[in-house]
């Protein structure tokens, strides 16, 4: 998988992809993550990618031609499945969409900066426009950056144990049920018996009965 991501702040991306599960699928050869400073495509001397808006009103809007720029020059080199917007009035994120993004060969990520960008890129450019919450914040980078960790590891290879990512809260469309480790019991704490009879099949139900109840208590929407 290639993902190219097209940001005003690359430095800001950089540290989510030295560390732990999406660096070691980086160092695999499992993804390609490249950041893109989107102020490298402008013709301004300045090399600005903002301007007001037309009409008047606070903020500023990046504008269309370095985002055309950029996108094209990347599309000039290969195709890409979704060229993807971070907005806060995209489609939710959710375990679903990252599962089928994972399964992708070539992304582009644009980073949404300063009151948004030009609506035209919107219609022509971006195939798919993500949301990670009901907030708005400074940047796309941040919500570029969970994007990512969500995809990339459900790649085969990332997790060292591909199971646990199958595994994990809402594969199912439930909650995950509670886990314990060592030691069985701790400060008069302990770790319920079914978890330690040894019998695989009891075990299983138990989860899925735990992973009901939990999701009914903490998350009834994702019943309904």
């Amino acid at each position: 998988m290639r993902i190219d991501i097209i940001t005003v702040l690359p430095q800001l991306l950089e540290s989510p992809f030295q560390h732990s599960i999406l660096q070691r699928a980086i160092d695999k050869g499992l993804v390609e993550v490249n950041l893109i400073n989107l102020r490298d495509y402008s013709t301004h001397k300045q090399k600005s990618v903002d301007d007001y808006a037309f009409g008047g009103g606070a903020g500023m809007v990046m504008t269309i031609e370095p985002i055309a720029n950029c996108i094209n020059a990347l599309k000039g080199q290969r195709n890409y499945d979704e060229v993807i917007y971070t907005s806060p009035d995209g489609e939710v994120l959710n375990q679903k969409m990252s599962n089928h993004l994972s399964t992708l060969t070539n992304l582009i990520i644009l980073c949404g900066h300063y009151k948004g960008v030009d609506q035209r890129v919107r219609d022509h450019f971006i195939t798919k426009e993500i949301s990670i919450g009901d907030y708005v914040l400074s940047g796309g980078e941040l919500a570029a950056a969970v994007i990512c960790d969500s995809v990339i590891r459900l790649i085969p290879g990332a997790i060292s144990d591909e199971t646990s990512a199958l595994t994990d809260s809402f594969q199912d469309g439930l909650l995950a049920p509670p886990v314990y480790t060592r030691p069985a019991e701790f400060n008069g704490w302990k770790v319920p018996d079914m978890l330690l009879s040894g019998h695989n099949a009891n075990i299983e139900n138990w989860r899925h009965e735990q992973s009901m109840e939990r999701t009914k208590l903490l998350r009834p929407d994702l019943l309904e």
